[in-house]
């Protein structure tokens, strides 16, 4: 069940158990702690947002250490598509950011995602906002995300994690 509230007439933000999760105990084995922005859709993006949070809780190559609200907002770039729903997670995970970048693309796959052109409607997106304190710069990788502090979509669901 989710808890609704309107920020505005563009902006909605959901709240339920999973998503406004922090694990009670922060210890891990795992190394490096990442935000991953996540966002979608297509389909019953919230349905597939609880099955993401369960599928991750689950994995061994990731520690789930807390989710942020769910954020309800416009597309951008492309813009004739439906509304998007965005959150962030914060994991623990050992894998180095090239690694994690494959292993997120296989997870996004997995749920169904489909790439078509930029910007395009989708089930899954996964990006990797922050990887511990890396800034790298590669064709295939850019960390920071390069454009994180422009978009309500990451600032709104980030305003509210303890990191």
């Amino acid at each position: 069940m989710y808890l609704k509230r309107s920020l505005s007439d563009k902006l909605t933000v959901y709240t339920s158990k999973q998503f406004r999760y922090k694990k009670r105990s922060t210890k891990s084995s795992l190394r490096y702690e990442t935000v991953v922005g996540i966002g979608g859709n297509l389909g019953d993006v919230k349905r597939r947002f609880e099955h993401l949070f369960f599928y991750l809780k689950g994995e061994k190559r990731v520690d789930l250490v807390q989710t942020s609200l769910i954020l309800k907002n416009p597309p951008f770039g492309y813009v004739d598509q439906d509304d998007f729903f965005n959150s962030i997670i914060v994991l623990k995970t050992s894998m180095q950011p090239k690694d994690f970048l494959a292993y997120l693309m296989r997870v996004e796959k997995k749920f169904g995602r489909r790439r078509s052109f930029a910007n395009a409607p989708r089930t899954l997106d996964l990006d990797i906002i922050f990887f511990d304190n890396r800034v790298i710069n590669t064709q295939k990788l850019t960390l920071p995300h390069a454009s994180w502090s422009q978009r309500e979509s990451v600032i709104i669901p980030l305003s509210g994690l303890h990191l």
